[in-house]
């Protein structure tokens, strides 16, 4: 007789896949914590910067999987930190994922954000299922269960 097996639910799913190891570049204090508080809640590790430069400067020492990156932050802005990025590439030959997050929900603000170099684009206030979507796609840890 065979054993049951458990159902397969989000849950388990969940539990079976690796957290990611994700750097979250926002220098708006409340936007910060939730995200923070989405991610943990997903199993993913949460390293921050809280501006465009330390964004750069720790995603030259630090390997992570992903970086949520604000667009509009004080001493480089997002754009300008993954061109950064997207430069330092070009001599290891790398990609990390990199996904917009921005206020900023109008007409071509996601095609500037690819077109700059981003991977994704997610509008604030972050919607947790939507985020979770878009790290699953560009990280491609597995289907969309949300």
């Amino acid at each position: 007789m065979a054993a049951q097996q458990p159902p397969v639910t989000r849950h388990s799913i969940r539990e079976g896949q690796r957290g990611l190891h994700i750097l979250l570049a926002e220098d708006n204090v409340v936007n910060r914590t939730l995200a923070m508080r989405l991610l943990e809640k997903e199993g993913h590790t949460v390293a921050v910067a809280t501006n465009g430069r330390e964004a750069r400067d720790r995603s030259e020492s630090e390997k992570f999987d992903l970086i949520l990156m604000d667009v509009q932050m004080p001493e480089m802005d997002g754009f300008q930190a993954t061109a950064a990025i997207r430069e330092a590439e070009r001599t290891t030959g790398k990609h990390i994922p990199i996904i917009a997050m921005t206020a900023h929900a109008m007409k071509g603000d996601q095609e500037r954000c690819l077109s700059a170099g981003m991977d994704a684009y997610i509008a604030k206030p972050v919607d947790a299922e939507e985020l979770s979507r878009k790290i699953r796609t560009v990280a491609q840890i597995g289907p969309c269960l949300n």
